[in-house]
């Protein structure tokens, strides 16, 4: 066989590859009915296109709410009461929460629309519409060549876009590059800013597992909470106030609670935060040796001050539970990256691609004058930014981010490098008050003896691993043996930033000398000088990268015309199509496609707080009080794993039927698939869900809160389906 005939078969068996991957994808809701709706059917789904996304129409995407701009959440009545994960509400039930009033520990249960809590800062978006305005973008661009050049022209045109599409309206939108700026997006979306607690399990429900069940299955946790979101009278988005009414949403998802079997069709739709499937084998070598590594070590470091400090005190326990979370989230997250990139050899597939790309592209005169330089231009990129990478991820993550006070003080320090010039007046008064609000909020939200442990911590891994010219300038004049405890109790000694009588004397009588001078100031602004400075350092290697990959994803599509090719998630709204199904993760073991109360049960340990069951759900389950909602065999499924592809900003989305209907809640993925951001791993990829009936069952028998299952619209059989589906999309 001649070279060129080699080549056409292996592009013919990758493409074989790709369309064999039915569950792969997160794909913009506008665009599902360009998808194969006959595969769709195959796998399950009965809804239309039209019934998934319409403008003009109730839609399943009136149902579907960016929650925060962080998690997912779903509309599951028409009073505007909202379903999304414990973890993606963590933060709202910890702010509610006291040592008196412990609703991280104890569950939080509104019995009256009066009891729900409201959350300042809380927001919840739908979309209204999107658009394909890439022609009017690229007529913009056109031509232009230079990267800097071009960006600035995307950012006008882009803004131009948006403010059109809100003008008149109370509507906020966004233009959104897809396909690394080959394709443009315009998003319209309406913002409800008055959202209240519910509803929540106690963290023994929520949270069961803790980290040592994080992205693991089997699994057997509850995480859920309910919100509900408030309109002004006239329907409309309005602040918080007593006068707000529960909103009416276009679409609220039927509950189904005939669970689901082996096989079954599922779709996932929220907001997906960001995935690199376009990624190439440099970027993963780099992720490999040099980002990952570097964050684990720093976010342990700090996970081992703020397990200690919260073991220790329950004040401090609450305040920094949400943080902890966050922290130990996406430190196990990068464990697991690594891992599986190297157990799955993921390098070593994208490199395979990559040498079928550039043999495609210098195969014919014009593709090698438009793509053959596109992976070049990437390998380039990458090795111009390899000796920063860990200098970057140590600026953010022990550098601004180390400890709470050093963001703070910056922030606080941009504010009053205005506020000292100002003259005597009502202006000046109303900044004086805010800035006491920010400092005020900051103390009550920090405990400083921890933060000061987190900052010495921080510098010192700062110092030990990294070059020192990339170190910040006041850690450059630091002596070999720093004793970093003794420089951390100095500064948070001695600054004004780091001590509430201190910052409010200075905000009363600012002091220009005492300001320049301080030395958390001093900090804040050269760790940030670094972080700024990268971007000029990496200038010409970013527009590199950039042109690349916008050349490469570009061929891609060329070269496998018969590919659906989806674009890379950046927290917009889109749909996953799946089936429920088991999985085997190593020679010899098969993980079944369910978990029962008899598993959490058997977990329970009560001298681990991972793992404790609170006492009223026990009470339950020796009873077998399950009600309506154990399965066939009499028992309450808890969790189930099926083959949609998700990733972070899905968490809370709804997992639904083929008919439309509710049948479980994302919350998380698996270990084995943890390189799934990268590239999807169809054999051992899978979405972790909560059953909808191990939802309901905890409202219902253990919180006792059957009026909230009332307001929902339940599905019992195929006639309440049948009606559910008819009056949902009926207008």
């Amino acid at each position: 066989m001649n070279k060129r005939s080699l080549l056409l078969a292996g592009l013919m068996l990758f493409t074989t590859v790709f369309q064999l991957r039915a569950d792969e994808g997160m794909w913009l809701p506008m665009l599902i009915k360009r998808l194969n709706q006959k595969n769709l059917k195959e796998m399950g789904l009965q809804l239309t296109p039209e019934e998934i996304y319409s403008v003009n129409k109730s839609s399943l995407k009136d149902a579907i709410v960016s929650m925060g701009g962080f998690c997912t959440g779903e509309m599951i009545s028409s009073q505007g009461l909202m379903l999304t994960n414990h973890h993606c509400g963590y933060s709202a039930i910890r702010e509610n929460s006291s040592v008196e009033n412990d609703y991280l520990t104890d569950g939080f249960w509104a019995m009256s629309m009066d009891e729900e809590l409201p959350n300042e800062g809380l927001f919840v978006s739908f979309l209204v519409r999107m658009e394909d305005v890439t022609a009017q973008v690229n007529e913009a661009i056109e031509g232009i060549e230079d990267e800097s050049e071009r960006n600035a022209a995307l950012a006008e045109i882009t803004r131009a876009i948006a403010g059109q599409a809100e003008e008149g309206t109370h509507y906020k939108a966004e233009v959104k590059s897809f396909y690394a700026g080959n394709e443009f997006y315009l998003f319209v979306y309406e913002r409800f800013n008055d959202v209240r607690l519910v509803g929540a399990p106690p963290s023994s429900v929520g949270k069961f597992g803790g980290d040592t069940d994080n992205w693991m299955w089997p699994r057997h946790t509850g995480d859920f909470a309910l919100f509900r979101v408030y309109a002004g009278p006239d329907g409309k988005p309005a602040e918080y106030s007593e006068d707000n009414v529960p909103l009416e949403p276009r679409h609220h998802l039927p509950v189904s609670i005939r669970g689901v079997e082996e096989g079954d069709f599922t779709m996932t739709f929220g907001f997906p935060g960001s995935t690199d499937r376009y990624l190439t084998s440099w970027g993963v070598e780099q992720a490999l040796e040099k980002k990952n590594p570097a964050i684990v070590e720093i976010r342990d470091a700090k996970l081992k001050v703020l397990r200690e400090d919260m073991k220790a005190d329950d004040a401090v326990r609450i305040m920094y539970a949400s943080k902890f979370a966050q922290i130990a989230n996406y430190w196990k997250y990068f464990i697991g990256q690594t891992e599986q990139l190297k157990r799955l050899g993921v390098k070593a597939e994208k490199e395979a691609l990559e040498a079928d790309f550039q043999a495609w592209a210098e195969a014919d005169i014009n593709r090698k004058a438009m793509y053959g330089d596109a992976l070049e231009m990437i390998r380039q990129g990458f090795e111009a930014k390899d000796n920063t990478v860990v200098g970057g991820a140590y600026v953010i993550e022990a550098g601004l981010t180390g400890a709470d006070a050093v963001l703070q003080t910056y922030r606080l320090s941009q504010a009053f490098g205005a506020y000292l010039q100002m003259e005597e007046g009502p202006e000046k008064e109303e900044m004086r008050d805010n800035l006491k609000i920010a400092a005020a909020e900051f103390f009550e939200e920090t405990n400083m003896p921890t933060d000061q442990k987190l900052f010495a911590v921080t510098q010192r891994l700062y110092a030990e691993n990294v070059d020192k010219e990339q170190q910040p300038a006041y850690m450059q004049e630091m002596p070999a043996g720093t004793d970093w405890d003794a420089f951390a109790k100095k500064v948070y000694s001695e600054s004004i930033f780091t001590d509430k009588n201190r910052l409010n004397s200075f905000i009363e009588q600012p002091d220009s000398a005492a300001f320049a001078d301080d030395p958390m100031g001093r900090v804040a602004r050269d760790l940030f000088a670094v972080y700024s400075g990268r971007a000029a350092v990496n200038a010409e290697a970013n527009a590199m990268l950039a042109k690349g990959t916008r050349i490469f994803q570009a061929g891609l599509r060329e070269m496998m015309p018969d590919k659906d090719f989806y674009p890379d998630a950046n927290s917009t709204l889109r749909a996953s199509f799946g089936n429920v199904k088991p999985y085997a993760p190593r020679d010899g073991v098969i993980f079944k496609y369910y978990t029962t109360i008899d598993g959490k049960m058997a977990k329970e340990d009560p001298d681990d707080d991972e793992f404790i069951v609170p006492e009223g759900l026990s009470e339950l389950y020796a009873a077998r009080d399950f009600g309506r909602y154990a399965d066939a065999d009499g028992n309450l499924r808890v969790n189930f794993i099926s083959t949609n592809d998700i990733t972070g900003g899905n968490s809370g989305s709804p997992v639904i039927n083929g008919t439309g209907e509710l049948v479980g809640l994302a919350f998380d993925g698996n270990w084995e698939a943890m390189s799934g951001d990268i590239n999807f791993e169809p054999s051992v990829q899978r979405t972790i869900s909560v059953d909808m009936r191990y939802v309901l069952w905890v409202i219902d028998k253990y919180a006792g809160a059957g009026h909230l299952i009332d307001e929902m619209t339940l599905v019992t059989d195929k006639k309440s389906s049948k009606a559910a589906r008819k009056n949902a999309f009926k207008g």
